[in-house]
């Protein structure tokens, strides 16, 4: 599949730069960057080096043969992102992005995190190539992340805590891009997700395109056979475009993003289920599905996973919602704690909450289908960082384990 939309900056109607006229020229320049880099041998061969000394990759499939017995039907399998260096998906991007930050002759990097992991990945790819990092977080998330923010500031990295509005990630973006135009000519904006201006959506996508390319070629090598569904958790949505490109074409298989329903569906700011609830609008650059308030404006949102709670969602994805290619779905907080927990239980594997989600619908449908079918679930981190907020809820008396 190209990497290039259909319309320069678009995916379909979405995408796009609605952006101060102070940004479009540094985002061309990022554009042509990228055109020059994509596709030369030089650029490649060290991407692919740092991708399998430094990240690790490839990492493995993995069947979880003892969930799947326990829930009959069909099998699950993982994509082990999760067995990267620092624990997640997100450092195939930060790789990409910080060599083509050298590549612009940029010494400063900025990034926005929710969870904590592509704070941790940008913090640590800054530290392998020497430049000085700052990373913007909610308070809310510090709070949750507090183990991430630590691993940030080991690394050498500034982590500047937002105290406006919700405290999370939307505030955290808003201050990045803040700082972003006022350090235009010396700072590379290192964008976590699928999300924002063009040409930002199609940069990540190309790095993290890496996840389906590595395991398709791994199902059919040991399964002799594609999965029949592909499933993959999505807030802004870089693990699942990543996940879903190498198999867009491969209209057999099954693809379903899992957003977070919080603490319910019905519940205004309970959820942060854009493609479900939400409508088209512009946040942060771009125009996608928003979740919104009576006023036009991003609504609150709510996840039990720190890296989910979004407004918005990549406009790539909201292209493949409209064409059905994509079925979307949701998952509870209750639910994704009951994966989390069955999978720690069944597989001696501990997911991150955001991956959690993924794995609540394959548990969901597994016991539906027959036991040739396979799903393949993307799993996008590890579980450390959210250990003990599901503590919490153990003590609580909401959980048993």
């Amino acid at each position: 599949m190209s990497d290039t939309p259909a319309q320069e900056g678009y995916f379909g109607p979405y995408g796009g730069q609605f952006v101060p006229e102070s940004l479009i020229g540094p985002l061309n320049a990022i554009s042509k960057a990228f055109e020059e880099c994509r596709d030369d041998k030089a650029f490649n061969e060290e991407m692919q080096y740092y991708l399998a000394h430094y990240v690790g990759r490839p990492n493995p499939i993995f069947l979880c043969a003892n969930l799947s017995r326990e829930l009959g039907g069909a099998r699950i399998y993982l994509k082990r992102e999760d067995l990267n260096h620092l624990g997640a998906h997100k450092l195939n991007n930060t790789i990409g992005q910080i060599l083509l930050a050298r590549h612009m002759g940029k010494r400063r990097v900025i990034a926005e995190t929710g969870a904590g992991q592509h704070g941790v990945a940008t913090a640590a790819a800054a530290a392998l190539m020497g430049m000085e990092c700052v990373i913007y977080m909610g308070e809310e998330d510090t709070r949750r992340q507090a183990l991430n923010v630590f691993r940030m500031r080991m690394m050498g990295a500034s982590v500047v805590s937002v105290a406006v509005g919700q405290r999370t990630l939307k505030e955290a973006v808003d201050a990045a891009i803040e700082d972003w135009i006022s350090h235009i000519d010396t700072t590379f904006y290192l964008l976590g997700s699928a999300v924002g201006p063009h040409p930002y959506p199609t940069i990540v996508r190309h790095f993290q395109s890496v996840i389906s390319r590595e395991a398709r070629t791994q199902m059919l090598a040991d399964e002799k056979a594609l999965p029949d569904y592909c499933i993959a958790c999505v807030g802004g949505g870089s693990n699942a475009i990543g996940m879903f490109a190498a198999f867009l074409e491969d209209a057999s298989v099954k693809l379903i993003g899992v957003e977070p329903a919080g603490r319910g569906l019905d519940k205004f700011g309970g959820h942060a289920a854009t493609m479900t609830k939400g409508a088209p609008g512009v946040l942060h650059g771009f125009y996608s599905y928003l979740l919104q308030d009576d006023k036009g404006e991003a609504a609150p949102v709510h996840s039990i996973s720190a890296g989910l709670d979004y407004p918005g969602v990549g406009p790539e994805h909201a292209m493949l919602k409209d064409s059905g290619r994509v079925q979307y779905e949701s998952a509870t907080d209750r639910e994704a704690v009951d994966a989390f927990l069955a999978l720690s239980r069944s597989e001696g594997i501990i997911p991150a909450l955001e991956s959690a989600h993924a794995l609540a619908c394959a548990v969901r449908i597994a016991p539906t289908l027959g036991k040739d079918k396979r799903i393949l679930v993307c799993l996008s981190g590890r579980g450390d960082k959210d250990v003990q907020t599901v503590a919490d809820l153990v003590d609580a008396g909401q959980f048993a384990i």
